[in-house]
């Protein structure tokens, strides 16, 4: 394991690295610490690889394709912290196309700690109804 201090590029680079390793079906496990904690929205916090492999197994089985617009991320960092924030596109396994900008999902922001060249916590902020199959109890999206 590599460990020591790391400069804000590095960070960057372990932070980009995750989302297209996402859309490229590569091993986003190992990018995490054994201790990692990840919150998702309607998942909630996992705490762990093991919870975190569980939760990446399932959403495989509702996401066909995923593509993150790399050329487009706003990044921020600040110490250990990374924020990506950026659109994306794709495919549910049902068949059912996102593309930020026209659907109501794609946009995204992540929030990384990254230490010793390991995710130690992230937060994933965006819609995960990627098929838009939730949009009768918005009244802004019904009228």
């Amino acid at each position: 394991m590599t460990t020591g201090v790391m400069t804000d590029e590095q960070r960057v680079s372990v932070a980009k690295e995750f989302l297209l390793r996402l859309d490229t079906g590569g091993d986003t496990l190992e990018l995490f610490d054994d201790d990692a904690l990840y919150y998702f929205p309607k998942r909630g916090l996992m705490r762990g690889k093991t919870e975190i492999k569980k939760f990446f197994e399932q959403l495989s089985t509702m996401i066909e394709s995923i593509e993150h617009h790399a050329m487009f991320y706003n990044v921020v960092v600040q110490g250990d912290l990374v924020v990506l924030e950026g659109t994306s596109h794709g495919t549910t396994s049902d068949g059912v196309e996102w593309r930020a900008g026209i659907t109501h999902a794609g946009n995204w922001c992540d929030v990384f700690e990254i230490r010793d060249f390991k995710i130690h916590r992230l937060s994933t902020y965006l819609d995960p109804d990627y098929a838009s199959a939730d949009t009768a109890r918005y009244p802004w999206l019904n009228s």
